[in-house]
């Protein structure tokens, strides 16, 4: 599956954050109801320990997860974040690194997520789970923030 895939968002390439975080959308297994995400972690992203800062590290695991419900949704609902739980077990280097976000339910009103990053050689990195609303799928032109 490709950045073209159905249940990558036209616009989610153009997103500021989708550039932060040097994201790729890799597949969507409907079976599992999970997205496969490649990152590639910048220099910028570390701390002086030579990984990932901790509160960057949700913005992959959030990333992920919440293009599972996206491609669950066929693009059309975004999930909302009311928490997210995380476990950092190893430090994240700069390089690639890939994400697996899977829908564990969703309800009208409620959404549970959870995700994990490994490194290339398949070691867990950190995981999360996190409670969600469902929300139209925001565009840049419904934010203003389109070019």
């Amino acid at each position: 599956m490709s950045l073209t895939s159905k249940h990558y968002p036209e616009d989610a390439g153009q997103s500021p954050h989708t550039a932060l975080l040097g994201s790729e959308f890799v597949g969507w297994d409907a079976e599992t109801q999970t997205a496969t995400m490649r990152f590639t972690v910048k220099r910028e992203m570390c701390t002086w320990r030579g990984g990932v800062q901790g509160g960057l590290v949700a913005g992959y695991l959030d990333d992920v997860m919440g293009y599972a419900y996206v491609a669950a949704t066929g693009g059309e609902m975004a999930p909302l974040n009311l928490d997210i739980t995380m476990s950092l077990i190893r430090l994240i280097p700069e390089g690639p690194l890939l994400g697996k976000g899977r829908v564990v339910r969703a309800g009208r009103r409620v959404i549970f997520l959870e995700g994990e990053l490994y490194g290339e050689d398949g070691t867990l990195h950190a995981r999360a789970t996190s409670t969600a609303i469902p929300t139209p799928r925001p565009t840049a032109t419904d934010t203003g923030m389109g070019a």
